[in-house]
């Protein structure tokens, strides 16, 4: 992998760190206004529930395309790294849709499409 690509994968996967961060530890205020969410909602327990599972998930493709970049075997750096970059920007794509915020789009899709033309362009 080239060494952008390696640089815009390490973005996106610390980017994902934050925000399992934000989803798991953020009071309820904090996340209504970070998530555009209503504070009726983020108070409640299945709310916060909800929140730190959707955050677990994105530590777990922050950690994956981390080793991937970093950890794995050199000849299968490239493909994991990619399967992870494409997962965020589906789940970003997804989470517009449903959601009906751009705001994810733009802040969670944007970087990692970026990197996926990176990692296409550049291998």
């Amino acid at each position: 992998m080239s060494l952008i690509s390696i640089i815009f994968a390490t973005i996106v996967g610390v980017e994902a760190l934050g925000i399992m961060l934000m989803e798991m530890f953020f009071s309820p205020a904090q996340l209504a206004k970070e998530f555009d969410l209503p504070n009726e909602f983020t108070v409640q327990h299945e709310a916060k529930v909800l929140m730190a599972n959707q955050g677990l998930y994105n530590g777990f493709v922050g950690v994956m395309t981390l080793l991937a970049v970093y950890a794995f075997p050199i000849d299968a750096r490239y493909i994991t790294t990619l399967a992870c970059i494409i997962f965020v920007v589906i789940a970003a794509v997804f989470g517009a849709i449903s959601g009906s915020k751009p705001k994810i789009l733009l802040m969670q899709g944007t970087p990692a499409i970026v990197t996926l033309i990176i990692l296409v362009v550049f291998k």
